[in-house]
């Protein structure tokens, strides 16, 4: 039994992570790590804490440096608070030739902030990653599980209206 920290999924969210868990030989719990954490971040308001990581350390049986290992490797995991809708922006070359950085430029002016920071009132944070994988059709963003591709500046306040809108939210359990 994992020991006890102060942060502890609820008993749905348990079953879902050991239902993972058993997809796996015993002793290969490790291969549940990327599943888990995506559950664990949407869990924890977007972002993984280092006691959210050692918790699931303990639910898999491995030690805390070999999740902070892989955690830190993938842009798709936030190591620090983030604001509700993070606004991934795809900074590789296919979408720099195709406007990324305007689209990047216009975002930060729009919101009031950079790359990287989050708004004052936590609604958005603004994230450049690397290939989103939809080249063809650059300039691409990501916000949750949603692709928004062939970007002007537009689109861009055309989606800034409809999230604010409708409070949008990037942080949810994908495995819900």
């Amino acid at each position: 039994m994992p020991e006890k920290l102060n942060i502890e999924f609820n008993r749905e969210t348990l079953d879902l992570v050991n239902k993972i868990i058993k997809r796996y030989p015993e002793g290969r719990q490790k291969s549940a790590l990327l599943p888990v954490l995506h559950i664990a971040q949407a869990e924890n308001h977007g972002w993984l804490s280092s006691e959210t990581m050692e918790y699931v350390a303990s639910l898999l049986d491995i030690q805390p440096i070999e999740v902070f290992e892989v955690a830190s490797f993938y842009s798709m995991f936030n190591l620090q608070p983030v604001g509700n809708c993070v606004i991934e922006v795809c900074q590789t070359g296919p979408c720099m030739l195709k406007g990324s950085e305007e689209i990047l430029a216009h975002f930060e002016n729009r919101l009031g902030i950079k790359a990287g920071e989050t708004t004052a009132d936590g609604k958005f944070t603004i994230k450049t990653v690397e290939c989103l994988a939809a080249c063809g059709n650059a300039p691409v963003i990501q916000v949750g599980t949603e692709y928004h591709e062939n970007l002007t500046t537009q689109k861009a306040d055309d989606l800034l209206e409809k999230w604010q809108a409708e409070n949008k939210t990037s942080h949810t359990n994908p495995y819900l």
